[in-house]
C-alpha cells in the first residue's frame, strides 16, 4: 500500500468512526426524549379503575417531577389500605392504575407537591372509573 493509500484508509476509517458515533449519540438522545415523554404508571393492583393527572403551575405550564400521592382504604369495612406515589414526566403527567371501584368515603384525595408548589384533586372511581384530571399547583403559604 502506498503512503497516500494508507492516509486515505486512515481518513476513511476515522470518518466512519465519527459517523457511527454520531448515529449512536442521536439514537441515545431520541431514546432519552421518548423516556421523558413516557407517562409514569403506578399500579395499585386493587381494581379496574385508573386516573391520569396533568399537573400545571400558575401559568398553565406542565410541572416536571411533581410528586403525587394518595392514601385510601377499600374493601369490606375499609380493612385494606393503600398508599401510592408517582412523579410526573416532562409533560406534567402521571397515571394511577389498578384502583378499586369502591373506596371508604367514596372519594380519593390526591395531593401534589413540587418545591414550594402544592395542589390537590378528588377522584370518585364509582362515578368515572377511567378518568383524566388536572392538578393546579400554587405557591404554599410559609
Amino acid at each position: 500500500m502506498t503512503m497516500n493509500g494508507s492516509r486515505l484508509l486512515k481518513a476513511t476509517v476515522c470518518a466512519m468512526a465519527i459517523f457511527y458515533s454520531g448515529v449512536h449519540l442521536h439514537a441515545q438522545q431520541q431514546a432519552t426524549a421518548a423516556e421523558a415523554k413516557h407517562v409514569p404508571v403506578i399500579d395499585g393492583a386493587a381494581g379496574p379503575c385508573s386516573i391520569e393527572f396533568t399537573v400545571t403551575d400558575e401559568h398553565g405550564k406542565p410541572v416536571y417531577d411533581a410528586t403525587i400521592d394518595v392514601h385510601f382504604a377499600y374493601g369490606f369495612m375499609g380493612t385494606h389500605r393503600l398508599d401510592l406515589e408517582a412523579g410526573t414526566n416532562m409533560d406534567g403527567k402521571a397515571r394511577f392504575a389498578g384502583l378499586p371501584v369502591k373506596v371508604k368515603g367514596g372519594t380519593m384525595y390526591f395531593h401534589a407537591l413540587q418545591g414550594e408548589l402544592a395542589g390537590s384533586s378528588f377522584y370518585n372511581p364509582a362515578q368515572s372509573c377511567d378518568a383524566k384530571q388536572g392538578i393546579f399547583l400554587t405557591k404554599t403559604a410559609q
